[in-house]
């Protein structure tokens, strides 16, 4: 029922928003003409364009100071994540909103009971049921409308339930139906959920008296969503007592579901229907595969439009700061020139002499250490070629020697593997006679090399902080494995688009690949480079999930524990 919240959500945002503006009309900046542009688009479902806007409204805000501004934004953000199942990144926004909120301001009251709410939605649907509770309390508890309150209490009612707490559930139950309007769509909610808590509390209880009251209501009501729950409640109370009628149930729930357009609804139907017998098994079963795989790249393809939005935001964020710092710099020099100007020439005269001789002394060291450096460098290239490259021809050459049967992709591998060994050595000095380059600036170099006129290879997530206390072995190995994937997108993809993504959370490291070349043909076996990849990621004791489909691209998700 994600929609339905984020339905309530932007109703009361958009009110909340005009209010501010009548009563604040000297403060709206750019900021508030972005937040607009967000709902629009939110309220007309293209939630990509609505993300991106809602990015530019609170970095906008951030330089104008407008916290109200700032926190709506993180709010509205929270439930695009929450929409797209992105239950953590949900929480952890709407904590951020928080931040920008008075709690001694009634007038922000509002917006912190729907921060408040979204966060216990957001722990409740990761089953964290004691944890999302207080959050329903303070939710209800800043709440100042009496409908929302109802909602809050119910949706709090439902997470006692899901917390086996059943005698609070049904007295919590009892009293939101007391207060709400007989007959309505919300009292048909309120009672659905009464009639499920007293079942599940008590197996014997019959709770299809009041489930079909509620159905009647919300057929009357035309409400799709709520005959959607009415269903699904039937089929599951008739699973283990009249098959029929609970088959009967779950056809009818299926054709709602797709008439809601809901996939989560449509797959739970068609579990419940293929599991119910060998006929329905044969009929659904592909469709719910299709159906559960399409679902799950549609919300790996959000998140990964959603850090790609995010990104490009920065970039831009970035990129005016450093035209700031330029013209900051060409301030400066002029300031500079003009005090060297009118400085007295007696005085340049003398530091003229004196920053001469100095210098002289300065080059003649710095010469002489770089020479040293060279010397050094020279001493442990010449031992490394040794010891990588030498050692490895003379392997090869006596393999080649002894063996009558000559396995020629075996030495082709050899060789391949002792180019990309001498490559790294070069690479190694190169770093050593310059400067240790950051390691994500050399991921960022490595992946921008295969960019090209009819490419973009984008990145996400790649900052200093994210490589910290990561294990040099891991570190290596990444920068192997994305190499690896990017030749292989490069010879065989045909993308245009490449969008990488570093996450790292709880101790572990996940990386996003996604393409939009031609996909993987699934008759093809993985090359030795894609096998070699997915033996360096299981040897740190990780995963690596291909998904594609002919056609539509490829993507793959990479985990590696850090401890």
């Amino acid at each position: 029922m994600a929609v339905k919240r984020s339905i309530l959500f932007l109703l009361s945002l958009i009110v909340i928003f005009s209010c501010s503006e009548k009563k604040q009309p000297n403060i709206i900046g750019e900021s508030r003409n972005y937040y607009r542009k967000a709902l629009f688009f939110y309220n007309i479902g293209k939630h990509d364009s609505s993300f991106f806007y809602l990015e530019l409204a609170k970095d906008q805000a951030l330089k104008e100071s407008d916290d109200l501004t700032i926190a709506r934004s993180f709010i509205l953000i929270g439930i695009n994540e929450y929409d797209q199942s992105d239950f953590f990144g949900a929480q952890e926004t709407s904590l951020k909103a928080i931040e920008f909120l008075d709690k001694r301001k009634m007038k922000q009251d509002t917006l912190l009971s729907y921060a408040y709410n979204t966060i216990a939605n957001a722990t409740d649907e990761m089953k964290q049921y004691d944890q999302a509770i207080p959050y329903y309390h303070l939710a209800i508890r800043y709440s100042n409308d009496s409908s929302n309150i109802l909602i809050y209490k119910n949706n709090l009612a439902v997470c006692l339930r899901n917390a086996k707490r059943y005698e609070e559930a049904i007295k919590l139950s009892k009293v939101i139906l007391a207060k709400s309007s007989l007959g309505s769509t919300d009292y048909a909610k309120f009672l659905n959920n009464l009639a499920k808590t007293k079942w599940m509390a008590d197996s014997s209880y019959n709770p299809v008296p009041l489930y079909q009251r509620a159905l009647s209501i919300r057929l009357k009501e035309k409400d799709l969503w709520g005959q959607n729950s009415s269903y699904a409640s039937l089929a599951r109370y008739y699973d283990d007592k009249n098959i029929d009628s609970s088959i009967h149930y779950l056809n009818r729930q299926y054709k709602v579901a797709v008439e809601i357009k809901s996939a989560d609804d449509q797959l739970n139907a068609l579990r419940g229907l293929i599991q119910s017998n060998a006929l329905y098994s044969q009929r659904y079963l592909s469709t719910y595969l299709a159906l559960n795989d399409s679902i799950q790249q549609a919300r790996a393809a959000a998140k990964n439009q959603f850090a790609l939005i995010r990104y490009e935001v920065e970039k831009n964020k970035t990129e005016n700061l450093r035209l700031e710092k330029e013209n900051a710099e060409k301030q400066n020099r002029l300031i500079r020139q003009r005090v060297i100007t009118g400085a007295s020439f007696f005085l340049l005269v003398l530091l003229a002499g004196g920053g001469t001789l100095w210098y002289k002394r300065r080059k003649q060291r710095l010469e002489l250490e770089a020479e040293n450096k060279v010397k050094e460098t020279q001493l442990h290239l010449s031992k490394k070629i040794h010891d990588v490259v030498a050692n490895g021809i003379y392997r090869v050459m006596s393999e080649i020697e002894h063996n009558d049967d000559v396995d020629r992709d075996g030495v082709l591998d050899k060789l391949e593997n002792m180019y990309h060994q001498s490559r790294d050595i070069s690479h190694n000095v190169e770093q050593q006679t310059v400067t240790e380059i950051p390691y994500n600036e050399q991921l960022a170099s490595l992946l921008k090399s295969f960019a090209a006129d009819h490419r973009r290879v984008l990145i996400a997530g790649n900052d200093v902080e994210q490589w910290t206390d990561v294990a040099k072995r891991i570190k290596e190995e990444v920068k192997h494995v994305l190499q690896e994937l990017m030749v292989n997108m490069k010879k065989h993809s045909q993308a245009e688009q490449v969008v990488v993504r570093f996450e790292k959370l709880d101790q572990q490291l996940t990386i996003y690949y996604k393409d939009n070349g031609v996909g993987m043909p699934a008759e093809k076996p993985q090359g030795k480079g894609l096998t070699n990849t997915v033996s360096r990621i299981e040897s740190l004791g990780g995963k690596i999930i291909f998904v594609s489909e002919p056609g539509k691209g490829l993507d793959i998700t990479t985990t590696i524990p850090l401890v």
